[in-house]
């Protein structure tokens, strides 16, 4: 089995779930937020759409820089509706999914650095990328993001079995 064949399952019912944790996201609560030191419900969800865009630079360039000297830094997206933050997300797993399914087990190995202003935040073998920051990434931002809708009375989806709320 290559890379693609093993991943991409997991990566499809990880993508499924974040879409149905994303499907309750409330217009009227973009702006709610746990604690003054946490992010909004907007922006965890804003989050979760744009990091499988990273993906296809992950596994074709050799690194990143958030911060280039002299350029443009990166900015995350701050979509203002639930169906913007949808298609975002809708567009970034397909175009994630594509590049994850022609890579080369080779290319899995070569290292790959995430840079600010030209310095290494780190470096590791992309295929340990797509599962740390990436996949664990989402899932990360995903339980956030399911937490508040708790705490906001909103339906938390089931992810790996039947939730207490369906």
């Amino acid at each position: 089995m290559n890379y693609a064949e093993t991943i991409l399952p997991e990566f499809d019912r990880e993508m499924a779930n974040t879409r149905k944790a994303l499907e309750h996201v409330p217009e009227k609560k973009l702006d709610w937020q746990a604690h003054p030191k946490s992010h909004t419900i907007g922006w965890n969800a804003n989050h979760l759409a744009e990091i499988l865009g990273w993906v296809e630079g992950m596994l074709t360039a050799r690194s990143w820089d958030i911060a280039p000297i002299g350029g443009e830094a990166y900015q995350s997206p701050k979509l203002t509706s639930p169906q913007e933050i949808l298609d975002l997300f809708d567009r970034n797993v397909a175009e994630a999914r594509k590049a994850i399914a022609v890579v080369k087990d080779d290319q899995l190995t070569q290292p790959w650095s995430l840079l600010m202003a030209g310095t290494p935040i780190f470096t590791m073998p992309r295929g340990m990328v797509i599962r740390s920051f990436v996949l664990n990434h989402l899932i990360h931002h995903r339980a956030i993001l399911c937490v508040y809708l708790r705490l906001n009375d909103i339906l938390v989806p089931g992810m790996y079995d039947p939730p207490g709320d369906e």
